[in-house]
């Protein structure tokens, strides 16, 4: 249970030495993008790609070049999903979300809230973290594609500011 022998733990560190520079390289060469999780598809190809990283390294029945293959090709595939999606606009709207708008001037809309499953008390916690004590002072609370939270607090000479960041907000064309 705790100890098999020595050449489970020799093989786990000659596949870490050989593993770890191969997926830096990767990453590098695939570019910051890979491992941005700028959104869900994001998100899911850097859980994949560490899955990847650590089978290779503990399971004995994954070779290291078997291993370096799947690694390649997630990093391979995210490159292609993202050059397509930064060139078609209706391919990035079959694969991503788009950020929803939650809260807006004083006023938490119910149906977003629902269809997105989000508590109140999540929309608070995002408004305490961003350092802001009063409710008076958020204009607006965004779930981004990414499933954090933005605040967009309430700018003291501009009464309404709806064309900037919000732009894009999906919401954002019922209170206009």
């Amino acid at each position: 249970m705790f100890f098999d022998n020595w050449k489970g733990v020799y093989r786990i560190i000659i596949m870490a030495l050989l593993t770890y520079p191969t997926l830096v390289f990767i990453l590098r060469v695939s570019g910051k993008r890979t491992l941005s999780k700028m959104n869900m598809f994001d998100l899911v190809i850097t859980v994949a790609i560490g899955s990847s990283f650590a089978t290779i390294i503990l399971s004995d029945k994954i070779a290291f070049v078997e291993g370096f293959t799947a690694i390649t090709m997630l990093t391979l595939l995210q490159f292609i999903v993202t050059w397509i999606s930064v060139r078609s606009k209706k391919f990035t709207e079959l694969i991503k979300s788009e950020p929803r708008l939650l809260y807006y001037q004083g006023e938490y809309l119910d149906k977003a809230l629902r269809e997105e499953r989000v508590r109140v008390g999540e929309i608070r916690q995002s408004i305490r973290t961003s350092s802001i004590a009063s409710m008076d002072k958020v204009d607006a609370v965004i779930l981004e594609t990414d499933g954090s939270m933005s605040v967009v607090k309430k700018d003291s000479k501009k009464e309404h500011q709806t064309d900037t960041s919000m732009k894009g907000v999906k919401g954002m064309e019922k209170v206009k």
